[in-house]
């Protein structure tokens, strides 16, 4: 679904895929949870559906519980960019860029009051994030440089771990956000095995594990989940955290998270009072904003949403068991440059801003969210498509493509252009933008199959059955673009537009990568090892170029990063990059 570098590796948001399905801590609630409920500070928000797992290093999609319940060495502040000590007090780089040497802060305790010390953080990377037993994720943002070489973690005394790199990695200390797990409670998942051979970790901490069970060292633990209703989170007692007083942190005792499928229960919801937050879509914005004065909240506002909007083509050339993964005629016109190209020029983005966002966004056309200092700019010469449909028509006509009689599009044996769109049901933004796309695309002579799919079908096919024409989603975004390198990576786990089967699946067969696949492949690895930023830029710039050139995502729209946030809550400072709550250790509510 979400800012921060532990939000950026939490996949499919998201995507995510961190599909970007972004964690949204906003939204709403049903006015009666229970009686005691509303006897103690509280904040309650919404998701669009169920956690997935309770096990960090398995998951791969949004919602997740792990922004609230995990930290790692460091953070990343959403105002400034800059990286802070978290769970590390501090941190030493050598000379030559090889090597990090991370001291824990005192007194450093589990949810359950172990102590949490070098141990844990010797344990989650070598014996989980670094095992190649354990299918994570996490692994792809790990490996450095052209051989894909781990980083080596070796724990120096009870507080102090060090970790080198093989070669210099510039993204690397922002990594170092990833949540440290627990060892006392996990070790002996991770050493033994089950019949097949797999580690018991494999499914230790599912979503039917007991939420008391669940060992954390975040803000909040988990108290309750009841499956597509809620999800309830405490205050743990022993969380790091302290104000100038030497309070405890976080000062709010319960946040719940209440599990609701669509946009409008949200916003219905949160306007009948009984409700935190919701997030302000641009259909919601009007009624809202003239709201705000009697319903006691306000609307806050930070440029453009980070992160991406899309639709991408399956250009994976594969098979599975002799069966090709995509219908060969589709497959050729989806695999043609040209005809991503007229896609791009046929889809009409200025009326999307106009009619669907009321205004409010700006036309998107690069991986890097534009906060970024990487980020590359059409001012700055990136390749941008304007609505243009006589030009798609030039482009398919070059490409071999032809119009009957009836102004339909024919591929050059005669075959009718017609290829399924899906996204994630629920999202009102998200399908008026496909129905738009439809709309458009038939201008120029496409039929488009336009289907909503329950989220968990939908992930199944993206990166299971790999069974899909063309999808509409998004990634989360952030500062720096190499939390995106498992996208880009030829081997990434979330290369979505040629995926590779998960693991545990028999590898496909004759599965293609394009050399321009490739080249941006590389790019992020130089980009990675170079510590110049100036030639960073450049590189980053350079994949970006290419991005725009070969289209394996075709860029929409950057919404407005807006939020609606009950005046009861104090001590938000929005942010595009982090939202309402990612300071939710420091917020206070009063009623």
């Amino acid at each position: 679904m979400k800012a921060t570098v532990k939000g950026i590796l939490r996949r499919w948001s998201a995507v995510g895929l961190c599909f970007i399905l972004a964690i949204a801590l906003s939204g709403c609630n049903p006015a009666n949870f229970e009686t005691v409920a509303a006897q103690v500070p509280q904040i309650v928000v919404s998701v669009l559906s169920d956690p997935k797992t309770f096990n960090y290093a398995l998951n791969q999609e949004s919602p997740n519980i792990f922004g609230l319940t995990y930290d790692g060495l460091v953070t990343e502040n959403p105002l400034t960019g800059a990286v802070e000590p978290a769970l590390a007090e501090s941190w030493e780089i050598a000379e030559n860029n090889l090597r990090i040497t991370f001291t824990l802060r005192e007194g450093l305790r589990w949810s359950d009051g172990e102590p949490l010390t070098a141990d844990d953080v010797d344990f989650t990377y070598n014996s989980v994030y670094l095992n190649e037993a354990i299918p994570t994720d996490t692994r792809d943002v790990l490996r450095i440089g052209e051989s894909r070489q781990l980083p080596t973690v070796r724990q120096l005394d009870a507080r102090t771990v060090e970790f080198t790199t093989p070669e210099p990695f510039a993204p690397f200390l922002r990594i170092t956000g990833l949540p440290i797990l627990p060892a006392h409670a996990l070790r002996e998942a991770v050493e033994t095995k089950d019949s097949q051979g797999n580690p018991r970790f494999l499914t230790t901490w599912g979503v039917d594990t007991p939420p008391q069970k669940i060992i954390v060292n975040g803000p909040y633990q988990l108290e309750e989940y009841v499956t597509s209703q809620r999800v309830v989170y405490r205050r743990n007692p022993y969380y790091w955290r302290r104000d100038s007083q030497g309070n405890p942190q976080p000062y709010v005792e319960r946040l719940i998270w209440q599990i609701v499928e669509s946009t409008d229960t949200s916003l219905v919801q949160f306007r009948s009072q009984g409700l935190d937050s919701v997030a302000v879509t641009p259909e919601y914005f009007s009624l809202l904003k003239r709201e705000e004065d009697r319903g006691r909240f306000t609307i806050y506002e930070d440029g453009p949403a980070p992160g991406t909007n899309f639709i991408s083509f399956n250009l994976n050339k594969g098979r599975r068991n002799g069966r090709p993964l995509v219908n060969p005629v589709k497959s050729r016109w989806f695999n043609s440059p040209d005809f991503r190209r007229a896609i791009a020029y046929g889809i009409d983005r200025q009326r999307m801003i106009n009619n669907i966002f009321r205004g409010l966004g700006q036309l998107q056309n690069s991986p890097i969210s534009v906060q970024s200092p990487y980020y590359l700019s059409s001012e700055e010469g990136l390749k941008v498509y304007e609505y243009d449909p006589d030009r798609a028509r030039e482009l398919l006509r070059q490409a071999g493509f032809q119009y009957n009689s009836a102004g339909q599009l024919l591929d050059a044996d005669g075959n009718r252009v017609r290829f399924s769109l899906i996204t994630n049901a629920g999202n009102r933004i998200r399908e008026a933008m496909g129905a738009q796309i439809k709309q458009d695309l038939s201008q120029i002579g496409i039929q488009v199959d336009f289907n909503p799919l329950a989220f968990s079908v939908l992930v199944d096919r993206l990166s299971n059955t790999l069974d899909w024409d063309c999808h509409l989603l998004g990634f989360t975004g952030g500062v720096e673009p190499n939390s995106s390198a498992n996208i880009w990576s030829v081997d990434g786990g979330l290369h979505a537009f040629n995926q590779k089967l998960p693991p545990g699946q028999p590898p496909l067969e004759g599965r293609e990568v394009a050399d321009w696949e490739q080249q941006i492949s590389d790019l992020y690895i130089d980009a990675a090892r170079e510590l110049d930023e100036s030639q960073r830029k450049v590189i980053y710039a350079q994949t970006q170029q290419l991005t725009q050139e070969y289209l394996p995502f075709i860029y929409l729209v950057s919404p407005l990063a807006m939020t609606a946030v009950r005046d009861r809550i104090q001590g938000v400072q929005y942010s595009a990059l982090g939202g309402a709550f990612w300071n939710i250790y420091e917020l206070r509510t009063v009623d």
